[in-house]
Formats: C-alpha cells, structure tokens, sequence
C-alpha cells in the first residue's frame, strides 16, 4: 500500500499519540482535549497528591537533620557528616526546627531539617506535624536521576534508565475508576501505564497554559479538523502507518468518546483555573496562595493553587506535581539548594493548609486533608559531606513525607546511620534498627504502603506495606 505523501507532519503526530494514549488525546507533546463524562462535579471520596522534588534533596536540610553540636566540623573523620547549616542563606535557621505544639495535639515527634520550617515565615510545613510520617533510611539502590525518579513514581526498579511499571497515580485511578473528568493529571512530572485503559491516563501539562488550552473551548477550527481525520481514519485507513493505528482501535475510541470530550468542553472547566479573573473564588484563591492579579501562574505558589482546585472542584482524584527544582546543586551551592527547597517546601504547605480548612462534603466534620494522602519525594538525597567545591553530590540514603489520610501521624519510622547517614537496616513491622535481621526500605514499600492506604492492590510492588504507618 502507497503511502500518502499528503499527510502533514502534525496528522501524522496527532495519530500516534491517539493510539498510544486512548482515552486523552494529545496533539504533538501537548495535551488538548480530555475525554470524560461531564456529570455534575463531586470531588472524590479518596484523592491522592504525588509531589515531587526535583535534582536529589539534601536530607540534612529536610527531612533527616542532625544536631550541629553533635556532629562538629572536628569530627567530620568520625562521623562523615557536616550539616553545614551556617553556609546557607542567613533567613535559614542554623539549627534543626521542633515545630511548637499544635492546639489540641500532641508534641511533635519530628525533628526537620532548617528549609522545612522558618519561624518568621507565614506558611511553614512543619506546623502541620501532626498529619505528617516522615519514612528516613530509604535505599534508593542508584544515583543516577532517571532511575531514582522513574523508581519513586512507579514503585518498580527500573530496566538501565527505562521506567518499569505504571505510575503510582495510575494504580490509583485504574483501580478506583472515579468519577470525575479528568482522573490523574501530571504537572511537569513523567506519567506511565502499563496495563490499563487509556482512560487511566494522565493528562499531562508542563506549564499551567497546557491545561487551559486542553479545557478550553477552542476559538479555530483545530478541533473540528481533527474531528474530520479521525472520522475518515475510522472510516476508511488512507495510509499503511493508518491503518496499522487502526488495529488498536483507535476510532472506535474515538466514536464513543467524541460526546464526551464535547461535554467536558462545554463545562468550561477551564474558568476553575484561571485564578485572574476578578471573581469572589478567584480573589480567594489569589489570596490563599499569594498570587498576583495576572498569570500565568507558573511558580511553586500557583502550581499549588491547581492541585487543590482540581480535588476541591471534583475535576481530578490524582495530581502529581513538581514542586520544585534547581537542586542539583554540586558547586558551593548550598544557598540556593537551601532557597529553593524552602519555597517548594512553603506552596506545599499552602495547599495543606488550603485542604485543612476546606470542609469536605462527604462527612460533616471532615476536612479535603482527612480525604487526601500526599507523598513528597525526591530520586535521592545528597551527600551529608561537602564536596572540594562546596557542594553536595548524590548519595543513596533519602527519606520522604507521607501524610493525611490512611496513614498514621505525627510518626518517624526507619533511620539512617550515624556514620555517613549510611541505609540503616530496620525491622519493617517497627522500622527500629535490627542489623542482624533487618531489611532496607525501598521505595517499593512506600508505594506498597500509599496504595495499602486506600485498600488498593499493591501486589505489583512485590513486598508488603509498612503496616505500622496505616491507620
């Protein structure tokens, strides 16, 4: 069979990504439209929020801190640990923060590092302790970026650099099958699927412009041409690379998802996102997260303003997102490593309190964060020694942040060691030390245990849950 010489570069590209995607449909690499029925907006029973770190987080300023009197620049040959917290910026605490109690809890058992918390700063992450497990001692098992994030999001150890598995978000939404537009979005963060249906798919955007334009109603003629191929590619393949698409079945999905995707479209979702305009809700939100009159709003503060929107409006269960970047920092960087978590560390903590105060409408005394699970990671951690260049390479041991529902709190489970914050060996059932019958925690158990939360099968990751972190 010829191939036809007409087609453009753009039909062309728009059809592969049909095939592959299914049940959203992708023009080139940017998401368009998204297919789902348009009923009346309920948030979900059960959302779940995946935030990323982006480069590898220095542990000493997050989530795995050390005392600085402890652990002294004379003994560096002992310990092979310098916190190094006087080398930051000046508006970074030199020490380790205990956050104060919180009315009607108990006393912190978490101790963080100086980025997650600011005395003088309005929103600090730790004061909401009292939903927090911070998981510490995780063997990340590679050092290398794409595997230890590809590792994280999936829950499987990657094949070289190439990811393995389906994303967390993904498990999440082929189980639950919710109700809801637009099941799983990804923000600046790589989605997979490897054994549901397209529908399970994230929409993916890299900058909050993408997702206008997949929810808007268009002002051209791009979707009713696009609608015109798909209808001659249901109808009659005009080419072999068309007709190869065709086996998967990709004009049967379109057929029964063309009314659909016109429904989402009529919603207007779009308008729930565009925190300009000069609205009561807008004005709110533009308040909550301290944003300007004007987008886009493509910094930490609005990238936190979307996640709550699209759990608190019933547009969306899962979110995962990139919080913050820059921290690849090798080169007597430790300001700008310090700056940047504290800011990705201060949205998130926006979007928490946001959750915590909003009243959720399934049980009269729940709040969105009773209905919400977060995981906060990164692919690795760096090194707890500076480097010649005042820096921090990578380094295998990493922790991360659990909270809300399903999860026991205000927790520490697992630990790294007291020399060269090494991987320690833990009970799994307690996450005490036992170095004669212990095991490492992988990020397998994590995502066993995120998946555990919700009573979800989490039989993928091949190990058990750390039963002891869920409620």
């Amino acid at each position: 069979m010829k191939k036809n010489h007409d087609t453009s570069a753009g039909r062309r590209t728009f059809l592969k990504a049909a095939a592959g995607f299914m049940g959203t449909t992708l023009f080139g690499s940017t998401p368009f439209r998204a297919f789902a029925q348009s009923t009346a907006l309920k948030p979900s029973d059960r959302c779940f929020v995946f935030v990323y770190f982006d480069g590898g987080w220095d542990q000493l300023l997050a989530f795995d801190p050390r005392d600085p009197d402890v652990f002294t620049p004379d003994r560096v040959s002992q310990t092979r640990i310098l916190p190094g917290y006087s080398f930051t910026d000046p508006s970074i605490p030199t020490r380790p923060i205990v956050p104060d109690k919180r009315p009607g809890a108990a006393p912190s058992n978490i101790t963080f590092g100086p980025a997650v918390s600011n005395r003088s700063a309005v929103h600090r992450l730790s004061d909401h302790y009292d939903l927090m497990t911070v998981v510490r001692g995780i063997n990340m098992t590679t050092l290398a970026h794409e595997e230890g994030r590809r590792y994280f999001i999936t829950g499987k150890r990657p094949i070289g650099a190439s990811a393995r598995g389906s994303s967390t978000a993904t498990e999440v939404v082929g189980q639950m099958a919710p109700a809801v537009p637009i099941p799983s979005i990804a923000y600046n963060v790589e989605s997979y699927n490897d054994r549901y249906p397209g529908s399970a798919n994230a929409l993916k955007v890299s900058k909050s412009s993408d997702l206008l334009l997949a929810l808007s109603p268009s002002t051209t003629q791009l979707d009713s041409e696009l609608e015109k191929q798909l209808v001659d590619f249901n109808g009659q393949p005009i080419s072999c690379e068309a007709a190869a698409y065709g086996v998967g079945g990709v004009g049967t999905t379109y057929s029964s998802s063309r009314g659909q995707m016109r429904q989402v479209i009529s919603s207007e979702l779009d308008k729930s996102f565009r925190f300009e305009l000069k609205t009561k809700e807008a004005e709110a939100v533009r308040l909550a997260y301290g944003l300007g009159d004007s987008g886009p709003y493509d910094d930490a503060a609005g990238r936190a303003a979307l996640v709550a929107t699209a759990l608190k409006k019933g547009i969306s269960q899962c979110v995962s997102i990139n919080l913050a970047g820059g921290l690849d920092t090798h080169f007597g960087t430790q300001t700008s490593h310090a700056l940047n978590l504290r800011k990705g560390f201060e949205a998130l903590a926006m979007l928490v309190e946001d959750l915590r105060n909003t009243p959720h409408p399934y049980k009269a005394g729940d709040t969105f964060m009773d209905h919400t699970t977060i995981l906060v990671y990164s692919e690795f951690a760096r090194t707890p020694l500076m480097n010649a260049a005042s820096g921090r390479d990578h380094h295998l041991t990493n922790s991360c942040l659990l909270m809300g529902a399903g999860l026991k709190h205000n927790t520490v489970f697992g630990r790294s060691g007291d020399i060269a914050m090494a991987p320690a060996v833990v009970n799994l059932a307690t996450g005490e030390s036992d170095p004669i019958n212990g095991q490492n925690i992988l990020p397998d158990h994590i995502i066993a245990t995120v998946l555990a939360s919700a009573g979800l099968d989490y039989s993928i990751t091949r190990v058990e849950p750390l039963r002891s972190l869920l409620t």
